[in-house]
């Protein structure tokens, strides 16, 4: 697999090398040329030092011939101009960090696949340690080829019960998020526009469950 990791972030950089480990071509495009330089010593990769929201450079690094793109730079921002360019390159995996949920918000709402946010993950993870409880991570639960999408609800799907979705075999709606507040489907509710629709499916359904229920041809995977 032929990745594109923009921004060497401390995530950027573990990324970088656990995909080496794997014997994946990575490159690794970072703005400062003192850690661009340091890392090219150190890593078995690529590494342009450039500032990667620049499409010249993402043609350098031949975004064309990418099987997926990382956009992990310290800016919200930048990292969903980069997802843009790599959407508009037809690369297959996008993947955007985000810090500020506000942003992450806005990359939701473009329809951007993968999107995470370590702040909340972290504080989340931190939070219940200190009440004592042990968070299960969802990666731990998911096996095969079991997959959990989240649908930003828009006017296609607005003001239906969850109950009342066209859902493939093998899918559930797990729950609504609206505002602060999670709305588990047991209680049926109305979608209103921007809730966050949480459903599990198996991977061979996901484009066929956002053509039904998306404005655009795509989802958001967590």
């Amino acid at each position: 697999m032929r990745v594109i990791i923009v921004g060497a972030s401390p995530l950027g950089q573990h990324l970088a090398q656990r995909l080496i480990r794997e014997r994946n071509e990575v490159v690794l495009i970072d703005r400062n040329p003192g850690r661009a330089r340091e890392l090219a010593e150190t890593l078995d990769c690529t590494v342009i030092n450039a500032e990667g929201t620049r499409p010249d450079v993402l043609d350098k690094a031949e975004i064309d011939d990418a099987d997926a793109v990382v956009a992990c730079t310290d800016h919200d921002q930048d990292n969903i101009i980069i997802g843009l360019i790599a959407r508009k390159s037809s690369v297959p995996e996008i993947v955007l960090r985000t810090d500020d949920e506000q942003f992450l918000a806005v990359a939701k709402k473009l329809g951007f696949h993968h999107v995470i946010n370590p702040p909340q993950i972290g504080s989340v993870i931190i939070a219940d340690a200190l009440r004592g409880v042990d968070t299960t991570e969802l990666s731990t639960l998911l096996r095969g080829d079991v997959r959990f999408i989240s649908i930003i609800v828009e006017k296609r799907i607005k003001g239906i019960h969850t109950s009342d979705l066209k859902l493939p075999d093998a899918s559930a709606v797990v729950g609504v998020y609206r505002d602060d507040r999670f709305l588990l489907s047991e209680d049926n509710p109305v979608l209103k526009e921007d809730d966050e629709l949480i459903i599990v499916t198996r991977s061979a359904f996901v484009k066929e469950i956002c053509s039904r229920l998306c404005e655009t041809a795509e989802n958001i995977i967590i």
